[in-house]
């Protein structure tokens, strides 16, 4: 068969598997199975060979091994409750001011994502800690889920961040290895940050009733001092573990893995600070970690199954010719690129969108001149769309099952996420405008 035929065939069997609800791993797996077969001639013996070959080359890979290390250290974060403290005492400086609330939500949000780089912890975490306080304190419920939502996605951009120790991992360039990605991912990190406080602060100028300021009498209940300790307190401990972590990879000293072996190091020391250490968060933060990288794993590993095999049947040089062949400029391509990224965060996981696209995305960068750090983190910072995309965005999800039952409807939390999906469209066209907010970092720290 042609290798056109083929490419459009494993797509759509791949989605036809998706659509009558089979898990995605298997999915991937059984479609490599399939079209491998098709083009070895149903010589058994000879695939089963090819995938053994692929899967000891991706489980040999020691960058790995820094993927349970930085779940375990959010898990064990997690249980700490080190946001609790933190978002007490924003809520006590920031309150005063109209939307102040909002922002001192995404700011701790960002101090989870630097610590946990987990979706699901920060999104569930400010659910429970600041979505009662929110609708209590009178603030818009649209705008409260919005950014509840689309702050608690920074863990998957801010590093140290699972989703680019997979990345680099997968990739194998030394361009884009998880060093270089994590000091390319603070600047896109802090930059949407920025864009999501802005918006809660404007909106909340513009219209007062969408986040009204704590009332006069609970903010002169806490002295000046007694507001500068709390916030030292509680920002002093996650700060030290942050550049615990990220001072020793972006200084060369550790590898992501042993950086990751100190966080949980750290993680455990702060869990023992604040009393909360035990063989039971010790058992769970385990058997969670254990979960969550089998999930991680089995993805990874099939979907380089799926991968191997598409390059094989000759899909990764049809795209090449179909997206290079057309005459078309490279931004028109980059656009469609980042676009079909968008589209597919929609659907399915931010790991199958990588092991899908990266085969075919690579070469075609490469072809066209592209810088791979700043393409890759291109990608990266559109994935984070794929946790808020209706329809099924995790982060809406996470949400809705944590939130105050009863006070959040579907369609409400929806309409909220789209002015900061919108955001993050604007954050990416700045990162394509002015390529140094992704390149500054890394080429000042690995010159």
């Amino acid at each position: 068969m042609s290798p056109e035929f083929l490419t459009i065939g494993m797509f759509a069997t791949l989605i036809l598997f998706i659509v009558l609800g089979l898990p995605l791993a298997y999915s991937l797996a059984g479609t490599a199975v399939i079209y491998g077969l098709i083009e070895n001639g149903f010589n058994v013996d000879g695939l089963l060979g090819f995938f053994i070959n692929n899967a000891w080359g991706t489980m040999n890979n020691f960058v790995f091994v820094a993927v349970p290390l930085f779940i375990l250290m959010a898990q064990l974060l997690d249980r700490a409750k080190i946001s609790d403290a933190l978002f007490e005492a924003l809520y006590v400086v920031m309150g005063p001011i109209k939307g102040g609330l909002g922002l001192a939500v995404i700011f701790v949000c960002v101090i989870l994502a630097a610590t946990t780089g987990i979706v699901g912890a920060s999104v569930v975490g400010m659910a429970l800690l600041a979505g009662p306080k929110l609708l209590e304190k009178g603030y818009n419920k649209e705008m409260s889920a919005g950014l509840i939502c689309s702050g608690g996605t920074l863990g998957i951009l801010i590093p140290p961040s699972i989703m680019l120790v997979v990345y680099g991992g997968l990739t194998g360039l030394k361009e884009t290895s998880v060093g270089a990605l994590f000091a390319a991912a603070i600047l896109p990190g802090l930059l949407l940050s920025f864009l999501y406080m802005s918006y809660v602060f404007i909106m909340c100028q513009v219209k007062p009733a969408y986040g009204p300021p704590i009332s006069k009498q609970e903010a002169a209940g806490y002295s000046a001092r007694h507001k500068m300790w709390m916030v030292v307190k509680s920002m002093v401990p996650p700060l030290v573990l942050i550049f615990a972590v990220m001072g020793t990879i972006l200084g060369g000293i550790a590898t992501p893995s042993e950086a990751a072996g100190v966080g949980v190091l750290g993680a455990a020391i702060l869990a023992i600070a604040r009393g909360s250490f035990n063989w039971k968060v010790v058992y769970e933060s385990c058997k969670a970690t254990l979960k969550t990288t089998s999930m991680v794993m089995i993805l990874v590993l099939f979907g380089n199954l799926f991968s191997a095999t598409f390059l094989f049947v000759g899909g990764g040089d049809v795209i090449t010719d179909l997206l290079i062949g057309g005459d078309l400029q490279p931004g028109v391509i980059l656009f469609i690129m980042l676009f079909a990224v968008f589209i597919m965060g929609m659907f399915i996981d931010w790991v199958a969108i990588l092991l899908v696209c990266l085969p075919v995305y690579m070469p075609v960068c490469m072809e066209l001149g592209f810088n791979p750090l700043w393409f890759s983190m291109l990608i990266c910072i559109v994935l984070q769309t794929s946790f808020l995309t209706p329809p099924f965005g995790y982060a809406l999800f996470y949400f809705a099952g944590a939130a105050p039952e009863g006070r959040y409807q579907m369609m409400e939390i929806y309409r909220g996420v789209l002015p900061f999906i919108f955001l993050q469209a604007i954050g990416v066209l700045f990162c394509v405008l002015f390529p140094s907010i992704i390149t500054y970092i890394p080429s000042v720290i690995f010159r």
